[in-house]
């Protein structure tokens, strides 16, 4: 179980200025989004100066989100965090080259606004490299230290999928580049402890890597009763409703509950799914040509009400293709739902399935293995003493991922650094405040 740390950011001399910089921020609603702005408006309140440079609103369909213009630059208040939105180009996610140009873009932009921005400390996201490419270039040019944040492998991940990039000539650089980028960051922070560990292996000093793993803003996910009038309205009286709100993406293998659907005999299961992604065509097509009278569809729903659709959830599903490299991720998604105390059937290997088990919050299943899941669902669904015992895993989990929590030692970790701008020391970047 983790070990939690008091609140208290630690003193430093000055109002620090932190540069973040994150191509995706609300009103989009994805890990990276939630996550950047979750952590900057914790700052902010102990005192922090953010500023987020970023994209105008726009994943993952590639299309601008109605009240936004991509213009090449805008400037917004959002909870006391300075956001920046400058100009990118837009492609839906799907299509590597497009999504490359995209990527592109958004670095350039986000190098030369950030030239003109005041900053003690500059913070650049993954897991696009290009985002932590500006953030060593503004190093450079600003002559100030720099965090890569790595909340996911490239190009490890793009492999895993399936994608041709190019051919071996391709990865290799981009793996070059990988490392480069490791090794230029003044500090590193991880959300998992397997990340820390792969990227250690790679020759970089662990001492300057930390891990501040992603959590759940308790407030925001209570456990309420199920919403009756959304039942209704989605004719699911009477079901035991299996969910899925998240990316319809190439890594999260939908398809593979889709044809496992078509098998599950009991006409009382439902499975429901909600979001968008390069997969979601393709899903909508499948579902056809299954006929499924077991799952519905549904597009991707504004953060404010994403509570309600978890509220009329029996059990929360989490999945991801048989890989490798899955085996190091921990899906922001289990922290949400288990806060509204929503047992976790998860289809993903690795330190995910250690906290799922650890927490006693849910049952796994082998990913892309059908027989399997079909037996760990049927459990779910016939015994309702083991949904009960699987709440309380849920609660305890939620509570030892307190975003808060995480945010105000992820700030520590930035104020010990950004204020003394020496060379880590073992005990500075130790993950000891978090993990028992």
């Amino acid at each position: 179980m983790l070990e939690t740390t008091p609140f208290e950011p630690i003193p430093h001399r000055h109002q620090m200025k932190i540069l973040f910089l994150c191509d995706n921020f609300p009103p989009e609603v994805n890990a990276p989004a939630t996550r950047t702005y979750e952590h900057c408006k914790q700052w902010v309140k102990r005192g922090t100066e953010v500023t987020v440079i970023t994209c105008n609103p726009n994943f993952p369909q590639g299309k601008i989100y109605e009240g936004y213009e991509n213009k090449l630059y805008q400037k917004e208040i959002i909870d006391g965090i300075t956001v920046i939105r400058v100009w990118s180009f837009m492609a839906p996610n799907t299509g590597l080259f497009k999504r490359v140009f995209d990527f592109l873009s958004y670095a350039i932009m986000a190098f030369i606004v950030g030239l003109f921005q005041k900053s003690d400390l500059i913070v650049a996201t993954s897991p696009q490299l290009f985002t932590a490419v500006a953030g060593r270039w503004l190093s450079f040019f600003k002559r100030t230290p720099w965090v890569m944040e790595v909340r996911d492998l490239w190009p490890e991940s793009i492999k895993s999928v399936g994608v041709d990039a190019g051919g071996r000539w391709v990865f290799k650089q981009l793996e070059y580049l990988e490392k480069s980028l490791y090794r230029a960051a003044d500090k590193i922070v991880v959300v998992t402890d397997s990340f820390k560990r792969i990227i250690s292996k790679k020759g970089i000093n662990p001492y300057k890597i930390d891990v501040v793993k992603n959590g759940v803003l308790p407030e925001k996910f209570q456990p309420v009763a199920k919403d009756s009038s959304l039942i209704k309205e989605l004719a699911l009286e009477g079901k035991f409703v299996i969910g899925y709100l998240g990316t319809h993406g190439m890594a999260h293998a939908l398809d593979f509950i889709l044809r496992s659907a078509k098998k599950i005999k009991d006409p009382n299961v439902h499975i429901l799914f909600i979001g968008d992604g390069a997969r979601k065509e393709s899903l909508i097509e499948l579902h056809a040509d299954l006929d499924l009278k077991n799952v519905t569809l549904l597009p991707s729903q504004p953060k404010d009400v994403i509570s309600r659709y978890i509220s009329i959830l029996d059990v929360a599903l989490v999945n991801l293709k048989k890989s490798v490299v899955f085996e190091s991720v921990i899906p922001s998604k289990i922290f949400e739902n288990a806060s509204m105390r929503k047992p976790i059937l998860l289809g993903v290997e690795g330190e995910s399935k250690e906290i799922i088990d650890e927490y006693g919050a849910g049952l796994s299943f082998e990913p892309e293995n059908e027989t399997d899941f079909l037996e760990k669902l049927a459990r779910l669904t016939e015994d309702k003493n083991l949904i009960a015992d699987l709440q309380d895993g849920c609660t305890s989990l939620a509570a030892d991922f307190d975003r808060k929590r995480l945010a105000v030692n992820m700030l520590r970790y930035l104020e010990e650094f950004g204020g003394e701008m020496q060379p880590a020391l073992p005990q500075a970047f130790s993950p000891a405040p978090m993990i028992a």
